[in-house]
């Protein structure tokens, strides 16, 4: 089957209409519409309008070497596709989602109800600062793995007119990518992973920021638009403790020629493959 980029988040979505499979007290239900996740296997709801779920979920789900049984936390969960994504790939293992948006947060718990996964849960907190929950007491270290899409528009860009959208994306400087590192990485413990999705641009700045907060073994992971073309999405892949070299991994083009999906992307996108072996060091 020849698959186009749209195809693959929102393979069925709805153009009008209520769902009525949404919880009763869920904000705004004519505002939200109806797809699905990697080939129709998982249902997923967002917004219409404003911040719309893009790959980096699916790519970061993709690469983080959980096993059943561990503790995931993300950071900045949106309406939860990434952790879904995970949880369908190892099943068996628990999730901690962190959202700011109070709404937005709410519609992730009626997607993991859906979808019947029970692990999963997420509560309202805008990083980095943590809720006062057992989950994360002062020395942090208790989940096996933490991952991200940190928000990356510069403070003087235009800002979106919608405000979830404005909110996900924008970020006051680049000490804020240091801040999420330290936030994040502080809870997993010694020897877990931390995976950041972002533009190859913040490449430097994600370094760095791992290098000062002692995570170590890198795993970079390029995405190309299209053979020849600069890559756009970086993920950075750390581990806690982690002493090893550095590791620049071949990568994946996303889109042939025509725009389409490339078969390695497919497997990825719409199967749940995983991205490659976990990492070393």
């Amino acid at each position: 089957m020849t698959v186009k980029p749209k195809d693959v988040m929102a393979e069925a979505e709805h153009a009008a209409g209520v769902d009525e499979n949404l919880p009763s007290a869920s904000p705004d239900p004519a505002a939200i519409g109806a797809g699905s996740l990697l080939g129709g296997r998982i249902l997923y709801r967002q917004y219409r309008d404003g911040y719309r779920t893009g790959l980096e979920p699916v790519l970061m789900a993709a690469a983080i070497p959980a096993r059943p049984g561990e503790r995931v936390l993300e950071g900045g969960c949106g309406a939860g596709a990434g952790l879904m994504c995970l949880a369908h790939r190892v099943p068996g293992l628990s999730g901690l989602g962190l959202e700011r948006d109070a709404r937005t947060a709410l519609l992730a718990e009626a997607n993991f109800a859906q979808n019947g996964f029970d692990g999963l849960r997420v509560v309202q907190a805008a990083l980095p600062a943590l809720p006062g929950l057992p989950d994360f007491p002062p020395d942090g270290g208790r989940f096996d793995h933490a991952f991200a899409n940190p928000p990356w528009h510069c403070a003087d860009s235009t800002p979106s007119p919608d405000a979830r959208r404005d909110l996900a994306r924008r970020v006051e400087s680049r000490d804020m990518i240091a801040l999420w590192v330290r936030c994040l990485g502080r809870q997993v413990r010694h020897r877990g992973t931390l995976t950041l999705a972002l533009p190859a641009a913040l490449l430097d700045c994600a370094i760095a920021a791992m290098r000062d907060n002692a995570i170590g073994s890198l795993s970079l992971f390029p995405f190309w638009p299209k053979t020849g073309r600069p890559a756009r999405i970086m993920l950075v892949q750390g581990r806690i403790g982690g002493r090893g070299p550095a590791v620049l991994h071949p990568g994946l083009v996303l889109h042939r020629e025509d725009g389409c999906f490339t078969p390695q992307a497919q497997s990825v996108l719409r199967d749940g493959a995983a991205l490659c072996d976990p990492p070393g060091g």
